[in-house]
């Protein structure tokens, strides 16, 4: 029987994978921390490689004694089945830098913690969190946003959240809920966009938004890195687009978030 899909904030763990991750994780006294891998979705585009790499840096800058890997779904090394080979049975927290439960959260990364020799639990994706919502608008004031404004450019203005899209309902909703945290800190309308696989576009947003009487309209990057999708979806902003949120110090806080409340919900084992 497949077990409920958990809530945004909670952790998953994947098949197998119910072994304590309490301090030293493995058994072994001093064994450390389990290891916090980040698991990024690969792109061909250079740049995404060096970005999750700085965000890698930072983490490992902020939490020095926290074993931090980097591990990719596809496209780019090191691949993910092959940082945790690297591990071996040392255990291992996997935080997705995905923004919502999509088909990758709930089974690409899960299988591939399956088949490792380490036990492993994956954390939820970092979508959607007000830590989230923080780096979102901290993105859009560097391009150009004005969070105070007057009452006629206020009513004149949106902002649309470009996220990759996915089938997956619960994605959605993931993206939904984001641009209603966003919205509430710049205090305008914020419209979910995909560049795939799911409705509205970017460019259909827009025209909604404009159907309104907003026109104008920042487009914030839901996206860790440059690539194709975050590169098509800032291309159709009709006035500022945000960067990719990289290694903005709230991203840091969130991914150690993620690891902190996934690693403290592991069953620790009975006294003896």
């Amino acid at each position: 029987m497949t077990a409920p899909n958990p809530l945004p904030d909670e952790p998953r763990v994947h098949p197998g994978g119910t072994a304590p991750l309490a301090d030293g994780g493995s058994g072994r006294p001093g064994a450390g921390p389990p290891a916090l891998v980040l698991v990024a979705h690969g792109s061909r585009d250079p740049r995404a490689l060096d970005t999750v790499r700085a965000l890698r840096d930072r983490v490992r800058a902020l939490r020095p004694a926290l074993p931090v890997r980097l591990g990719h779904i596809e496209l780019n090394e090191p691949l993910l089945p092959d940082t945790l080979a690297s591990l071996g049975d040392h255990p291992a927290v996997l935080v997705p830098l995905l923004f919502g439960r999509g088909h990758h959260v709930k089974r690409d990364i899960p299988e591939m913690a399956a088949a490792a020799s380490a036990r492993t639990r994956v954390a939820a994706p970092l979508g959607p969190h007000p830590l989230l919502a923080e780096a979102l608008c901290a993105r859009l004031t560097e391009s150009g946003w004005r969070t105070a404004m007057d009452d006629t450019t206020r009513r004149a203005s949106a902002v649309v959240l470009a996220a990759a899209g996915s089938r997956d309902p619960d994605s959605a909703a993931d993206t939904r809920r984001t641009a209603r945290l966003l919205a509430g800190r710049l205090g305008v309308p914020v419209v979910p966009a995909y560049a795939s696989a799911a409705a509205p576009t970017v460019r259909a947003a827009l025209r909604e938004l404009a159907a309104r009487g907003r026109h104008r309209v920042a487009v914030a990057s839901c996206f860790t890195a440059p690539g194709r999708f975050a590169a098509q979806c800032a291309q159709q902003a009709p006035w500022i687009a945000s960067a990719p949120l990289g290694a903005h110090p709230a991203m840091v806080r969130l991914v150690l978030h993620r690891y902190d409340r996934t690693r403290a919900a592991a069953p620790r084992p009975a006294p003896a």
